[in-house]
């Protein structure tokens, strides 16, 4: 069954992308879907099976490879942890496939974006089953490989070259402190597997490693490498340039890897690698803060973002802190049970917003919507179960997850537990105003796009333009802003459709629902947004938790956190309720009783302004520091170590002199005979000079 479950979608994507051509776009739409909607059902049944009891069990594959006594073998490491991520996994990668049918079916390249579809969620597959820390990093690698692949789908633009790149080479800077991760548990235990490491771990409690000229505690050291893998892939604090731009890539491309796959990598190998980091507390406080310090960031700058899918992006980097905090402060159910109910809210948001961006004829600058909820009404009441569950409304799925994470940093004792409480807190106030700003500029209000439409927003002139503004804008100086566009105060504002044009259309239109294959997958996930969290809640969290989780977790101070939990003084678990009200009323005033108010308050605060809607500065802080100075270096060694040194000293210098002096030999070699006869004569006279010159031996003195 579980050879089934991941080498299925592998079967798909091959088909797809080997015999796409042949077999055509629509057979490779179902051969994939249908992989992965088999896959799926396996996995159900897999989850009811192992967490039924939380029984745990390794099922071989075969043996990958053996270098001196370092034996890898492939192997599937099934426990309730495994099984969690294998219904998220396969769930949302199968209604995804769905939904593209219908938002993809004008593309040419269908089959190759199905077989990247496949091929990313067969990557998700082998990191989420790894037995050992290789077969995790080949999954882990593979993911990334398939998500630059997706970002940069639609290579004829550059701004998707630049964002699959950008995206790529910000996660190699975390996988080179995964891979020094992983090289030092080598060496602290000598395996990689992970039942062994597991094992070894208690002894090396109080062992050092000598690094970079000091003594480390050796598992802190190896849990903060670790922990940088983690930051890149989830797009924590510092690494998290990549995640906004990688909407370039198609919107179901957004859901798939922004909501269950991709970037909760990194929350799954903090929960799978959690004994190491019980024994390494100081990590564990590390990931506190970085995760309180996310979430609290993407929500600021969530605030004034203009592209309906950069808000729910940036959402997504906010919860991804909220499920770091829950596992920095030793409630690992906690966190993991936010990705599995973040995965049903967040993709289900995404896939609206597609629907939103379908429905608008691929516009995405929420100033140029309003209204639409009198023409896509079963769109607009699928995003709104999306909003009431991402800001935690009483009884939908978000309401469980994120509560138990914000009580149980309040109640922890751990380091860092107040910021990360008083971060989570702020940040759910956030998070109710920038996903009702949302809900509010998108369907409710005057038509904008009616005003908008009649300047030719549709027309492929305006799409031009906008597309080239966004290269623009990704390839000039940061700074200065070409390609951003202005309001009519002089505020630097998203341009209409920064993220990506997504198609072409000559003619103004009508909004319309979008069709049945897409609306079926959004009404699966709004159902799994509403009530996953009060099926799951008493096994993830409550009474059954030991039971469900089995080993799969470490018990001790996790779990006296989760009992802790309902101590939790009222004020506390009372206060994102309180948020998530002041969130929406807020935004109530400002966009629909008062619509001037944002542009004033913009207006009168132009500092903070620009601020948040700059993303803080980190592109062009990061373009400053590293981005620049090592085009620089690299323009230098081509002109001057290439050019000037390489080239001059090769094939310009000695080459070069060889050449001119070979050249004019061989102008001596012209073919006559008289030439050769003069050239031999003076021979013959140089020889006779030198020979009198020089004297006769034995001759006259």
């Amino acid at each position: 069954m579980y050879h089934a479950i991941v080498f299925f979608p592998l079967i798909g994507a091959l088909i797809a992308g080997l015999f796409g051509r042949y077999i055509g776009a629509r057979m490779s739409e179902l051969v994939t879907t249908g992989c992965l909607a088999f896959a799926a059902l396996l996995s159900w049944g897999a989850f009811f099976l192992v967490t039924g009891d939380g029984r745990a069990e390794t099922v071989p594959v075969a043996q990958w490879f053996s270098a001196g006594d370092l034996v890898v073998d492939w192997a599937f490491k099934v426990d309730t942890l495994t099984a969690v991520m294998l219904v998220v996994v396969t769930s949302v990668s199968t209604l995804v496939h769905l939904y593209s049918i219908g938002y993809m079916h004008e593309d040419p390249h269908r089959p190759r974006f199905f077989a990247y579809l496949s091929l990313f969620t067969f990557a998700m597959l082998m990191l989420v089953t790894a037995d050992n820390l290789v077969q995790m990093f080949f999954g882990w690698e593979g993911v990334g490989l398939a998500s630059y692949l997706l970002i940069g789908f639609w290579y004829e633009k550059p701004s998707a070259n630049a964002a699959a790149m950008k995206a790529f080479i910000v996660n190699r800077v975390g996988d080179f402190g995964f891979s020094l991760g992983i090289f030092l548990v080598f060496v602290l235990t000598g395996s990689v597997g992970f039942d062994a490491i597991f094992a070894k771990a208690p002894e090396l409690k109080d062992a050092t490693f000598h690094f970079l000229g000091h003594d480390w505690h050796a598992l802190t050291l190896a849990c903060l490498l670790l922990f940088m893998g983690a930051m890149g892939k989830s797009a924590q604090f510092l690494l998290h340039t990549w995640l906004p731009d990688a909407m370039e890539g198609p919107t179901p491309v957004s859901a798939l890897i922004h909501a269950a796959t991709m970037v909760t990598a990194g929350v799954f190998m903090v929960a799978r690698l959690s004994p190491l980091f019980e024994l390494a507390p100081t990590a564990l406080t590390v990931v506190t803060v970085i995760g309180g310090i996310t979430a609290f960031f993407a929500a600021t700058v969530g605030l004034v973002q203009n592209d309906i899918k950069r808000v729910i992006a940036y959402s997504t980097c906010s919860q991804l802190g909220y499920m770091f905090v829950g596992l920095g402060v030793g409630a690992y159910a906690t966190g993991v049970f936010h990705l599995f109910t973040h995965a049903f809210f967040k993709a289900l948001l995404f896939l609206g917003a597609g629907s939103v961006i379908h429905a608008m004829h691929h516009e995405q600058d929420m100033r140029n919507m309003g209204g639409l909820r009198r023409y896509i009404p079963f769109t607009t009441a699928m995003m709104t179960i999306g909003t009431i569950a991402l800001i935690g409304f009483p009884f939908t799925s978000g309401y469980y997850s994120k509560d138990a994470i914000i009580e149980a940093a309040y109640m922890s004792d751990r380091p860092g537990h107040v910021l990360a409480f008083l971060a989570t807190v702020i940040a759910a106030l956030m998070t109710s105003f920038y996903s009702w700003r949302l809900f509010f500029l998108t369907f409710e209000g005057p038509q904008r796009w009616v005003t908008h439409g009649a300047h030719g927003h549709d027309d492929h002139a305006a799409h031009d333009h906008a597309h080239a503004a966004s290269a623009h804008q990704a390839d000039g100086a940061p700074g200065h802003h070409e390609g951003v566009a202005h309001d009519d105060k002089g505020h630097d504002i998203e341009p209409a459709s920064h993220s990506a044009i997504e198609h072409h259309d000559d003619h103004a239109h009508t909004p319309h629902e979008s069709p049945l294959v897409m609306t079926i997958p959004l009404a699966i996930l709004a159902f799994g947004a509403l009530f996953a969290g009060l099926i799951f809640k008493e096994r993830f969290i409550g009474h059954d938790m030991d039971k469900f989780w089995g080993n799969a977790l470490p018990h001790g101070s996790g779990n006296d956190i989760m009992h802790k939990i309902h101590d939790a003084p009222g004020w506390v678990a009372a206060s994102p309720f309180v948020m998530l009200v002041l969130g929406f009323l807020l935004a109530f005033w400002m966009y629909l009783r008062r619509p001037d108010l944002p542009h004033r308050l913009a207006e009168s605060q132009p500092i903070l302004y620009r601020f948040l809607l700059n993303k803080w500065y980190f592109d062009e802080i990061y373009d400053r520091i590293f981005v620049r100075p090592a085009k620089n270096f690299g323009l230098f060694l081509w002109k001057e170590g290439d050019g000037r040194i390489i080239d001059g000293l090769g094939p310009n210098g000695i080459s070069a002199r060889v050449v001119d002096i070979t050249r004019g030999v061989v102008r001596l070699q012209t073919g006559y005979v008289y030439h050769y006869a003069f050239v031999m004569l003076v021979g013959v006279a140089g020889l006779i000079t030198w020979y009198l010159v020089s004297g006769v031996p034995g001759g006259t003195h």
